[in-house]
């Protein structure tokens, strides 16, 4: 009886009330989050009922550690400063847990997770995203809004808090229990398995807590791959990579090997087209029926056509990553990311040996993802947001300008290299089709702002207004362009790597030099640097980890996918994920690439997963080793 006397001090009541509260706003949270899947995602609410159950067991050790803060505060202040000080923390305290949970369901929509390593790097461009946000929701009326809501919640907590503090106690008793249960929830916060505990995604980010995900993706945004995943001996993987690219040399340092005759003349320039968020699903020739992408359509037919192409993994620098360098997806961050990379082996320095001037041109800010200094490192020429010519821009949003000024800028970086009798290389990052898709008026039939649809049809407009005003210089008919996106507009599905959200175009396009035709080989975004040079007569000088598609059997096509954890390796219908703790699990994909069925694994399949991403893990270490990196 008197252990639960000393409990009953006013330190510990108001710790409980504020866990309570706390709890009960991640519980409406969850609930939010249950009905978005329910209504946009297809998920039927049974399937996802046992998540909610266990999230709000999962949810007790967070709201208490959050809590915990208000036992110190009532411990540290007399009751005189902690009768003044209590109802404004009390507000503050308030909107920050309701302003969080709203960020979930913003962060959800686009992502269809809880908190993750995206979110941890948002933080650090606070400039776009904060930007992105103003001009994608009001803002004001929804600050507005959260702060009359606090108002009303501490209002209606008015009687029981005072209930709360009524009770005094010795200081010393009740600073002991707030010790002891801060010590037992941080055990059992420690201990707490992460939140996987089905084969559907959405059940398990729905079991998870936000505040829980978003701290341990800030601990793991990197991983070791040695450290976390399945791996073999280094011979035996280094070995089985070299077979696999079909190189009898793989490297991620720039050396270039200069193996290919080199025939001296009118070399073809080459132009890199990435396209932000560009779905392939967004396409009329992989069965929509919006005619949102008329160019892209278009270009399809008249250049070659990959139809069975898969992104790497779901954000730019993902995209930037295997484009540029080739590299299997490391889990954590990107390559790109990484401070200090320079002599990589990536396509612009094997072109810049031979003779191109590699560019790199974004419509953004490039120090966004370390763009700027990746590139730089890499010997390209550099030009986003802060270089265009003046007077060029006359539209533009948080993320970057409007591509059509974007496209008129390459072109006069362009005519400048051509008037010099320079053969060129450029990499253009496009940024219209994202959050808050706005764009000039009067170009396409759906007014700015828009939803997803404006932003893609605008994207292809400004596509196919580039490639008509590019037939009219006299590089044209010399130019071999790809046309290809970084990644799939949404990541969201039921399976741990959802297939179908990968899935991306990619054209070829030079109407003088290559002549119309589908490629349905199954291949990744890692091949299409090696397959450039093949068409360029070079594939004897890369080293690069992927290879080229157009001399792959189909029977040997593979793609390459991941999440910033999960690494996927498919071949046919089957995918074998590797994942931290060593876990290794294969799938059969369904033909839409919606359902995954876990399967036996297969050795061979297991040997060769581990052969690509062991083996990328290995080559970034060599080339750290070789003191060019850190």
């Amino acid at each position: 009886m008197q252990i639960l006397q000393s409990l009953n001090g006013r330190p510990m009541r108001v710790w409980a009330l504020s866990a309570f509260l706390a709890w009960v706003v991640f519980l409406v949270t969850r609930f939010v989050l249950l009905g978005h899947s329910v209504m946009f995602s297809e998920q039927a609410p049974g399937a996802l009922f046992g998540a909610v159950l266990l999230g709000m067991l999962r949810d007790v050790p967070v709201v208490l550690l959050l809590s915990w803060p208000w036992a110190m505060f009532e411990i540290a202040f007399n009751r005189k400063w902690a009768d003044r000080l209590r109802w404004p923390l009390l507000a503050i305290y308030v909107f920050t847990l309701i302003f969080v949970g709203v960020s979930e369901g913003v962060f959800w929509e686009e992502f269809s997770v809880r908190f993750n390593f995206i979110a941890v790097d948002y933080l650090v461009f606070t400039t776009e995203v904060i930007g992105n946000i103003r001009e994608s929701y009001p803002v004001g009326k929804i600050i507005s809004g959260l702060a009359v809501l606090t108002l009303v919640v501490v209002w209606s907590l008015r009687r029981p808090l005072r209930a709360a503090v009524t009770v005094e106690s010795g200081r010393a008793t009740q600073f002991g229990w707030a010790l002891s249960l801060m010590l037992a929830v941080c055990v059992v916060a420690y201990k707490m398995p992460l939140s996987e505990f089905s084969n559907n995604a959405f059940a398990n980010e729905l079991a998870d807590n936000g505040w829980r995900s978003f701290i341990a993706a800030a601990r793991q945004n990197k991983l070791d791959y040695r450290q976390f995943y399945a791996t073999r001996p280094d011979a035996e993987v280094m070995a089985d990579l070299q077979r696999l690219s079909g190189h009898g040399q793989v490297s991620a340092n720039n050396t270039s090997l200069l193996k290919a005759s080199f025939k001296p003349g009118k070399q073809p320039n080459v132009v890199v087209i990435m396209m932000e968020s560009m779905s392939a699903e967004f396409m009329e020739t992989f069965g929509n029926n919006q005619g949102i992408t008329p160019n892209l359509d278009r270009l399809g037919k008249e250049g070659m056509l990959f139809t069975r192409l898969y992104a790497t993994g779901t954000r730019t620098v993902r995209g930037l990553e295997a484009l540029s360098a080739a590299l299997p997806p490391q889990p954590g961050a990107s390559v790109v990311r990484w401070p200090n990379v320079s002599n990589l082996n990536t396509l612009g320095s094997t072109l810049a040996a031979r003779g191109w001037t590699p560019h790199f041109i974004y419509g953004g800010y490039g120090m966004f993802d370390n763009m700027n200094s990746y590139f730089e490192s890499q010997a390209y020429k550099v030009t986003d947001r802060k270089s265009f010519q003046e007077g060029l821009v006359q539209f533009e949003n948080v993320w970057g300008v409007a591509d059509e000024h974007l496209f008129d800028q390459v072109l006069i970086n362009m005519d400048r290299e051509a008037s010099a009798g320079k053969h060129f290389f450029a990499h253009i990052m496009t940024t219209s089709n994202h959050r808050p898709f706005t764009y000039p008026d009067g170009r396409i039939d759906i007014p700015s702002p828009a939803k997803r649809e404006g932003g893609v049809k605008y994207a292809d407009y400004a596509l196919g207004r580039f490639m008509e005003m590019a037939k009219q210089k006299p590089w044209f008919d010399n130019t071999i362009f790809l046309i290809v996106a970084d990644h799939c507009a949404s990541s969201a599905g039921k399976s741990k790597i959802p297939v179908y959200r990968y899935h991306i175009p990619a054209i070829i396009y030079a109407p003088k030099m290559v002549a119309p035709k589908q490629i349905d080989t199954l291949a990744s975004q890692i091949d299409l640097a090696p397959t450039l040079l093949a068409m360029l007569g070079l594939e004897g000088d890369d080293h690069f980890v992927g290879r080229d598609i157009l001399h792959t059997p189909p029977e040997e096509g593979r793609a390459l996918l991941s999440t910033y954890q999960n690494l996927g390796y498919m071949k046919g219908n089957l995918m074998t994920v590797l994942q931290p703790k060593r876990k290794i699990e294969t799938f059969r994909i369904s033909k839409d690439g919606k359902e995954a069925q876990l399967v036996a694994t297969e050795p061979k399949m297991v040997q060769e997963a581990i052969a690509y991403f062991q083996g990328a893990a290995l080559l970034m270490e060599q080339h750290s080793e070789d003191g060019k990196r850190i």
